[in-house]
C-alpha cells in the first residue's frame, strides 16, 4: 500500500517537474512572455474636416487595429464648420492635425511651433474651374473676373498664382456649396479634384463644358494634407509622433488595396457623423486621394511621407513674395523624420 502510494507520488512529482521544465524553456524561447504588454498611449488626431474619403487612411487605421498595433489608443475628432486643427492643437484638445502645408507655414510665422511630422499628399489637387461660355480660357481670363474662393487658408495656393501673374480678381467667399457657380453668381470657382469637381459634374454639368486649371500644373504644386504636431508634443514623444505616421500610411496602404472595404468604414464614421453620405461621390474621392498621393505609382507603394525639399521651399517662397508671410524656416527645422525613430 504505502509502496503504491510512493510511487504515485513520484509519477506526479515526475510530471510536475516535466511541466516546469517545459515552462522554463518557452519563457527562454519567448522572453517577452516574462514582461506584461505595456499600456496603449492615448494620443487624438483631427482631420481638416468631417469624416470623408479623404481621410480614409486614418479612418481605416483605427478600424483595423493599425494604431493599436503600434501601441496607440487613438481618437479621431470631428473637423469641419468651428473646428479649427491649429487651434486644437494649441488648446491640447488634440495631439495631432491633418493640415495643408499652406496653413502651416502662415502658423508657423505667426510663431505656433507646427513640425510636419509625414506629407501624405505628394500632388495638389486644387483646381480653378470656369465654364467655356464664359469665355475664359486661361489663368489670365480670370482677370477682372469674380472667383470665388474659400475664406482663411484655403484661399493661399490661389492667391499665391495670382499674386504671381499679376491678376486682379474680384474675391467672393466660397460655403461649403458649389451652388453659387452652378446659378452664375461667379465665373470662376475653386475646387478640389477629388471633391468639388465631382460635384460639379453630378449635377449635370459635362465636363466638355469646363475649363479647369490645376494648380500643380501652373508652378504653384502645394501638397495639402499632412500630419502636424506642436514641437514640444513631437519632442516630447518622438516614439508617439513616429507609431501615428506609421499606422496612418499603413492605414491608407490598406484603403488602396481593399477600397470597398474602406469606403464601408468611411461610410460608417459619415453616418456617425451625421454626414450625408453618396458612396459613389466618396469612390470618385477614394480614387483620387490615390492619384494625388501615390503620383504615378498608382500600382506601387505609398512613398515615405516626406515632405519634398523643392515643393517646401517653392510653397515659402512663392508666400514670401506674395506678401502672405514674413518668412518660413529651415527645412530640417520644420520637418520630423519618423523614420530616424529607432
Amino acid at each position: 500500500m504505502h509502496e503504491r502510494q510512493r510511487s504515485t507520488g513520484s509519477l506526479l512529482f515526475q510530471a510536475f517537474s516535466l511541466m516546469v521544465v517545459v515552462a522554463l524553456l518557452s519563457l527562454a524561447a519567448y522572453p517577452s512572455l516574462l514582461h506584461a504588454e505595456p499600456p496603449l498611449k492615448k494620443a487624438s488626431l483631427i482631420p481638416l474636416w468631417s469624416p470623408q474619403a479623404q481621410f480614409a487612411g486614418y479612418y481605416v487605421a483605427l478600424e483595423k487595429g493599425l494604431y493599436r498595433r503600434y501601441g496607440v489608443e487613438l481618437t479621431i475628432l470631428n473637423g469641419g464648420s468651428g473646428n479649427s486643427p491649429v487651434e486644437a492643437l494649441q488648446s491640447g484638445r488634440a495631439d495631432y492635425a491633418v493640415i495643408w502645408l499652406t496653413t502651416a507655414l502662415r502658423h508657423r510665422d505667426a510663431g505656433i511651433r507646427l513640425v510636419n511630422i509625414s506629407q501624405v499628399i505628394q500632388r495638389s489637387s486644387m483646381m480653378l474651374i470656369s465654364r467655356k461660355s464664359s469665355r475664359i480660357d486661361s489663368l489670365q481670363g480670370m482677370n477682372g473676373k469674380k472667383v470665388g474662393l474659400w475664406d482663411g487658408d484655403l484661399s493661399i495656393p490661389p492667391l499665391t498664382l495670382f499674386s504671381r501673374r499679376g491678376i486682379t480678381i474680384r474675391q467672393v467667399p466660397l460655403t461649403n456649396t458649389v451652388n453659387l457657380f452652378l446659378r452664375g453668381g461667379i465665373e470662376v470657382t475653386s475646387a478640389m479634384w477629388y471633391n468639388e469637381y465631382h460635384v460639379i459634374l453630378n449635377s449635370g454639368v459635362d465636363a466638355d463644358e469646363l475649363n479647369a486649371v490645376f494648380l500643380s500644373e501652373q508652378g504653384v504644386n502645394f501638397p495639402e494634407d499632412g500630419i502636424y504636431g506642436l514641437e514640444k508634443t513631437v519632442k516630447g514623444d518622438p516614439a508617439l509622433a513616429a507609431a501615428i505616421a506609421d499606422a496612418s500610411r499603413e492605414g491608407w496602404q490598406y484603403a488602396f488595396d481593399h477600397p470597398e472595404e474602406a469606403l464601408d468604414i468611411v461610410m460608417k464614421y459619415m453616418l456617425r457623423a451625421h454626414v450625408p453620405a453618396n458612396r459613389m461621390h466618396q469612390k470618385w474621392m477614394l480614387n483620387r486621394m490615390r492619384d494625388i498621393i501615390m503620383p504615378g505609382t498608382a500600382f506601387g507603394k505609398l512613398p515615405s511621407g516626406t515632405l519634398d525639399r523643392k515643393d517646401y521651399h517653392d510653397a515659402g517662397n512663392a508666400m514670401q513674395r506674395a506678401g502672405l508671410i514674413g518668412g518660413y524656416p529651415d527645412y530640417a527645422d520644420f520637418t520630423w523624420r519618423h523614420d530616424a525613430v529607432q
